[in-house]
């Protein structure tokens, strides 16, 4: 435990230096980008990084509480004019599989690897349910942190270039600025709402239960506000540190298989990202800042800290992407029986051989 402790200090201690380093250059996004950089260059240079287990559980039901502070009643009054952007998730998802499984067969994967690489879900879901169903858990985890990293890397870069969008907008108030109440109302509900759903079972528990309690009680009129800015940006930073510390012990003949693999499945997904932003936002369904936000095959929580930053509709947004979720979670599943990417042994080894050197 105490060399935990160390790597972890040590982990933390990165991660905030990365933050101050790209505030001070002036980058954009400081707190995400810079843990993720430092982080994602220590890990591959084979520094000891650990995770931060709960604290990261902890940031992401802050992001889970912002999320539902945003739907009040307006938003849920307009869910209906975003019912035919909604409507096209499933067609999304269904149309990235039939490339996906295909794609990474020809790379080598078997069966039920391809099929839970492709599946543009949740890392820990779809890394939870390949194990179950006997596939490369290694590999998964690689294709699918590869997959966040890069969308997550990217997504600023298009958002100023292509949409002009600004990416200085503040994530909330000070806490100084709130009342006291209403911010012990969000931390209670954060924590509660998190504990509740993964004892109901819930996928994405540490999101999902906090958003669903923090909207209840914003349509209620109990809160008016998100987290203030300190925790949400202390959520950038974990969620940044954890997306580096992915690849800890990854070794040569990993990113030559399974990195680069993830990489090349990011230029079809951009491929079909653009394709269905293009249908939301020529149709008039979606501006365009939110038709890339809603489409952009990222995680959830990454996809939230753009939304806030950007300025986005942040009810429209995340519509879409727990709608991609719950498609992805209910479906993949009864998909890859139906398609047969599941081992009749469940000792079977998997395709190809997990390296390790």
């Amino acid at each position: 435990m105490p060399d935990q402790m160390v790597r972890r200090a040590g982990t933390f201690a990165l991660a905030l230096a990365g933050a101050g380093l790209f505030h001070a250059l002036g980058l954009p996004l400081p707190f995400l980008f810079g843990p993720m950089t430092l982080c994602l260059l220590a890990a591959l240079a084979g520094a000891p990084l650990k995770g931060m287990g709960l604290l990261s559980t902890l940031a992401r039901t802050v992001l889970g509480a912002g999320i539902g502070a945003s739907i009040t009643p307006e938003v849920v009054h307009r869910i209906p004019q975003m019912a035919g952007s909604v409507a096209l998730v499933p067609l999304y998802v269904v149309l990235i599989g039939l490339v996906g499984f295909p794609f990474f067969r020809r790379l080598g994967f078997d069966p039920v690897t391809a099929w839970y690489a492709a599946m543009p879900g949740g890392l820990q879901d779809m890394v939870a349910f390949g194990q179950e169903a006997g596939a490369d858990v290694r590999a998964l985890a690689l294709i699918h942190a590869t997959r966040v990293l890069i969308i997550v890397t990217l997504a600023p870069l298009i958002l100023t270039g292509l949409y002009d969008a600004d990416l200085t907008g503040a994530v909330g108030a000070a806490a100084r600025d709130l009342p006291a109440g209403e911010l012990a109302l969000l931390a209670a509900a954060a924590v509660l709402g998190w504990k509740v759903a993964e004892w109901l079972g819930l996928f994405g528990a540490t999101i999902l239960g906090p958003m669903i309690l923090t909207a209840a009680l914003s349509l209620a009129g109990l809160i008016h506000t998100r987290p203030p800015a300190e925790a949400i940006l202390a959520a950038q930073l974990f969620i940044g540190l954890g997306i580096g510390v992915q690849y800890v012990g990854v070794t040569l003949r990993e990113l030559r298989s399974y990195v680069l693999s993830g990489l090349a499945f990011v230029v079809l997904l951009a491929v079909l990202a653009a394709l269905f932003t293009e249908i939301v936002t020529l149709t008039g369904l979606a501006r365009p800042v939110e038709g890339f936000l809603s489409f952009a095959p990222g995680g959830q929580a990454e996809m939230t800290v753009l939304a806030l930053v950007a300025g986005a509709d942040l009810g429209f947004v995340i519509l879409h992407h727990l709608t991609r979720m719950v498609v992805v979670i209910l479906g993949a599943p009864v998909a890859a029986r139906l398609a047969g990417a599941v081992r009749e042994k469940p000792g079977a080894t998997p395709g190809p051989p997990e390296p390790r050197d």
